[in-house]
């Protein structure tokens, strides 16, 4: 009988424990994962209209930050990445469209970090000649501060052939 009694008190209290765990399909990641998906699409999309405010309220501000590039360019911390703002605010980058495909994020059991996973088309100029990136992979880690997801760690690759 205690062994019973024992049983049931764990599966009671389990149950209520278990019911606050979060899970990609509950009603507050998917609020959660709106706000990430929208700031990975800021990341991108701020070029168009060169809003630079827009991309760095989705860049975490501080030295831990980090960038890689398929050129092997690592950048590390926010002041290294402004210094990118001469050329993207330059007149001769125009930033013409992109696209995001398959995208996929997860969080983590606190839902306070977001890792993703897409493959972007940035299609660019320099100078009125194409300046993309085609079929890139994008991965990158985001981190809630403040109430907002902020961008980490992102890693941009190319498919070897």
């Amino acid at each position: 009988m205690k062994i019973l009694t024992i049983i049931f008190v764990l599966i009671y209290f389990y149950q209520p424990i278990n019911s606050c765990q979060t899970t990609n399909n509950s009603p507050h990641i998917q609020d959660k994962k709106k706000l990430v998906e929208n700031a990975i699409h800021n990341c991108i999309g701020w070029a168009k209209n060169k809003d630079i405010k827009l991309l760095y309220s989705v860049i975490a501000n501080d030295t831990n930050f980090l960038e890689i590039h398929p050129n092997n360019r690592v950048v590390k911390g926010f002041e290294q990445f402004r210094k990118a703002e001469d050329f993207w605010m330059d007149p001769a980058f125009k930033a013409i469209r992109y696209e995001i495909r398959d995208l996929t994020i997860n969080f983590s059991q606190s839902g306070e970090v977001a890792w993703f996973y897409c493959i972007l088309d940035d299609i660019n100029e320099w100078k009125g000649q194409p300046a993309n990136w085609e079929n890139t992979r994008w991965t990158g880690v985001l981190e809630r501060r403040n109430g907002n997801y902020v961008i980490i760690q992102q890693h941009f690759s190319f498919a070897s052939e």
